[in-house]
């Protein structure tokens, strides 16, 4: 099976193909031999991939400068962080009212209790019957706003024009992935905001900011986020050295409309993993059931570099081409939100991996009901979606994120 092929089989479940011509090298310490990986290695986040600088990369460059050229000296203060683990593990998929304690809104309001248990219907990230992963911002990273930088609440017409440039110049350009999946959250956090939510809701309530300066020289991370959205890529020498954690969720699973655009972003990762599950013969959907349920994904907010030393599953070995390439499929709908060329290079190198990547689920295995789970973890990938009640709207809405073992925060630790 080639990367041709995948891109194939996504047009089968409408999803979009990422370009082949992939312009960056960027190296999965467990794609290569035994000997580039002891060299490659790094838990330090200039030595975590070996790239070239890009035309794309640059693109991005002038695209951050741009928007920074936008905004007034407080602004600009609030954009600028420094470039720590703690500001760059400083994310959420919470409102940000509610790290806060300001809640007013329709998801319930206050400080998430320690541990980081939120409203009921939103918990986080642990099977049924364990203790819940930390849902708030991490200790020593958190500010005044329970983000760090800058709050889009502030920003004037041609401010978000900017910004938008720059979500487009980083992340993919396929429908309903990358930068069309950004337009949708945004859309679909003002739709809870007028169906319930109230003011904790809304693309107001996103934040941007530049850890480091960018540059084409030297680490710095592009940093998106705010309710159910968490962007993080981190270039080197003016290359994408990481691009995870990487979070989506969505309220209202359904497709609803705002503004005469259809908000849908995360129906094609529902179907993917749908398609996936319902491929497997009775032994491998066996192999695949996993003995726990669970609320939420395992490696949410807080819970950084928690990745388990066992891997549970069918494996990828025992699937046949066409499972693989349903399996790999799924993986794009993630790997796809970031530019075209990375998300190539990614991607081959997770189907470089396939024969050790398992593949596992809890609940029903239809991935429509609240309860349903299902994990791709490789040597490399690490991709949960997880569904759970609705907390402003009735019905399931999913949670789900993607990771990488090697280049999460582009190897950076605390």
């Amino acid at each position: 099976m080639t990367t041709m092929g995948i891109i194939q089989e996504k047009q089968l479940l409408r999803l979009p193909a990422v370009g082949m011509a992939a312009a960056l090298v960027f190296t999965l310490t467990s794609c290569g031999t035994d000997d580039e990986n002891s060299e490659s290695s790094s838990s330090s986040s200039t030595s975590s991939s070996s790239a070239t600088a890009t035309a794309g990369s640059a693109e991005v460059v002038a695209a951050a400068e741009a928007f920074a050229a936008t905004l007034d000296d407080d602004q600009r203060e609030a954009l600028n962080q420094d470039y720590t683990f703690a500001n760059a593990s400083n994310w959420s998929n919470f409102p940000n009212a509610l790290l806060t304690g300001m809640g007013t809104g329709g998801g319930g309001g206050g400080t998430p209790p320690s541990g980081g248990t939120p409203p009921s219907g939103d918990t986080t990230g642990m099977p049924t019957g364990a203790a819940p992963s930390a849902g708030a911002a991490p200790g020593g990273s958190s500010s005044s706003t329970g983000r760090v930088g800058l709050q889009t609440d502030s920003l004037t017409d041609e401010q978000w024009t900017a910004l938008e440039t720059l979500l487009a110049a980083a992340t993919g350009s396929g429908e309903n992935e990358g930068y069309d999946e950004i337009v949708q959250h945004l859309a679909a956090d003002d739709y809870l905001a007028d169906n319930g939510g109230g003011d904790d809701y809304g693309r107001g309530n996103f934040f941007v900011a530049f850890l480091g300066t960018p540059a084409d020289t030297g680490t710095w991370e592009l940093q998106f986020g705010g309710h159910h959205l968490a962007v993080a890529n981190t270039y080197t020498d003016g290359a994408l050295a990481g691009a995870t954690p990487s979070f989506r969720g969505i309220e209202p699973m359904s497709t609803v409309t705002v503004d005469d655009e259809t908000v849908q972003p995360e129906q094609q990762e529902r179907a993917a993993f749908a398609a996936v599950l319902a491929s497997l013969d009775e032994t491998q959907r066996s192999a695949a059931t996993l003995s726990q349920s669970f609320g939420d994904i395992l490696l949410g907010p807080g819970t950084d570099w928690a990745f388990p030393e066992t891997s549970e599953g069918v494996k990828g070995s025992d699937l046949t081409d066409d499972q693989k390439s349903l399996v790999l499929a799924a993986v794009n709908t993630y790997v796809g939100d970031i530019a075209d060329a990375d998300a190539a290079t990614v991607l081959a190198g997770y189907e470089s991996e396939l024969d050790d990547t398992y593949v596992s689920f809890a609940g029903t295995g239809n991935m429509t009901d609240i309860g349903d789970y299902v994990r791709i973890d490789g040597p490399s990938v690490w991709i949960e979606f997880s569904l759970q009640n609705g907390v402003v709207l009735e019905g399931a809405h999913p949670h789900a994120v993607w990771r990488d073992k090697t280049t999460d925060y582009a190897g950076l630790t605390g």
